[in-house]
């Protein structure tokens, strides 16, 4: 398809092309180019394509189209920050021309949302365990549902979704579009397709488990106890935007405080924080508030934020598509960036896992001189949640 046309040629009515233009959409990225058409059609599809390169766009457009002919739909994701971030696209798009949208996740208040189920909306966006807690209280019905988008599915599988996911596609009428979109494409996606799916399409713009093109890789093998050291070292060589990856949120509170430490302004974003919090966490993190952001993995997809400099695995992720979804948070819709990972020497089986995955190998580079070790900072870990140490409870 010729790219100079842009969005033209795709199917898409003129209002919305207009608004595309607006806002500065001018050429489509491939999985737009290849799912829009199909999707507008009314086709099942099953969109597989790394994160980073504009899934959002493929399905929005067509379920505003959609919307505006009378067509409800609903989009279930992961987590709440990709819930918020796909909600702002769609009003970006659709408010002027009277779409209206509900979302529906944890963390806010169910009187709030009940309220913007009560005005009709054309598209509703949640996560999983809100949805069914809607379903269960009946302040939502899908019976007049016409097209389900499932974003980042192998997420929501990987995360233990199933059974709700299962529940919500029983809420559904059969007769309707489902569309779902993943970076990978594990043998759970392929028997869901055949379970909900007529005859989907598929479209598929790079390898299950490609990672974006221009973002250059790097891995050091280091002990536990250096990497501190080495994480001040390579901080101090970057001065754009870093997010850091950690597997547990003790550890992602304790690096945050190391990093602190060392002077820079960081802010952290795991399932421990608010909905208040982990808004405040990305805001600041988008604005320059925090140089640095540590999270763990429920925001390895969400966080839409370009310009990312740097994407740092201080722990390699618990499995190698994480690995795929977090460094695609750099280089975003064919940006350049760049991904360094920290191995510990047992974890050789970890790495090679990764590189069966992206089939390549990753550069290793060598250790640099590090900075001589800081005193330590203790962070308490409570055995429980919210139970002040013995030590608080007596003063």
């Amino acid at each position: 398809m010729d790219q100079s046309l842009g969005f033209y040629r795709l199917g898409i009515a003129p209002n919305i092309l207009q608004i595309l233009d607006r806002l500065n959409f001018k050429v489509p990225t491939p999985i737009q180019e290849k799912s829009i058409p199909p999707a507008i059609e009314g086709k099942d599809m099953i969109g597989i394509a790394q994160t980073g390169t504009g899934k959002t766009l493929a399905f929005g457009v067509p379920m505003i189209q959609a919307a505006l002919q009378g067509k409800q739909g609903l989009v279930v994701l992961p987590t709440r920050e990709l819930a918020l971030q796909i909600n702002e696209v769609f009003r970006k798009i659709g408010s002027s021309l009277g779409v209206r949208t509900a979302v529906l996740i944890g963390g806010e208040s169910i009187g709030r949302q009940i309220q913007a189920l009560r005005r009709n909306p054309q598209i509703v966006i949640g996560t999983p365990g809100r949805i069914i807690d809607h379903l269960e209280q009946k302040t939502v019905s899908f019976k007049t549902m016409a097209v389900l988008v499932l974003d980042e599915a192998d997420r929501m599988l990987d995360m233990g979704f199933a059974p709700q996911l299962k529940r919500i596609l029983q809420a559904l009428p059969r007769d309707r579009q489902t569309m779902l979109f993943s970076a990978t494409m594990p043998q759970d996606i392929i028997n869901m397709a055949r379970a909900y799916m007529r005859l989907p399409v598929r479209v598929e713009v790079a390898p299950s488990g490609t990672p974006p093109e221009k973002i250059t890789q790097e891995l050091f093998f280091v002990e536990k106890q250096d990497k501190p050291r080495l994480l001040e070292k390579i901080l101090t060589e970057y001065r754009g935007s870093v997010l850091l990856f950690s597997r547990t949120k003790f550890g992602a509170k304790r690096i945050t405080t190391n990093i602190r430490a060392f002077g820079y302004t960081v802010a952290e974003i795991h399932s421990n924080r608010s909905l208040n919090q982990r808004r405040e966490a990305l805001e600041g993190f988008r604005n320059g508030t925090y140089r640095i952001l540590v999270a763990t993995d429920i925001a390895a997809r969400g966080i839409d934020v370009r310009g990312i400099e740097l994407v740092l695995n201080y722990d390699l992720p618990h499995s190698p598509e994480d690995y795929v979804h977090r460094i695609g948070r750099t280089g975003r819709v064919g940006d350049a960036g760049h991904a360094i990972s920290f191995a510990m020497p047992e974890e050789k089986g970890d790495v090679r896992g990764i590189e069966r995955l992206i089939r390549e190998t990753l550069p290793l580079s060598k250790l640099p001189q590090l900075p001589p070790a800081r005193t330590a900072i203790f962070v308490p870990r409570f055995s429980r949640p919210g139970r002040l140490s013995r030590h608080r409870r007596q003063r």
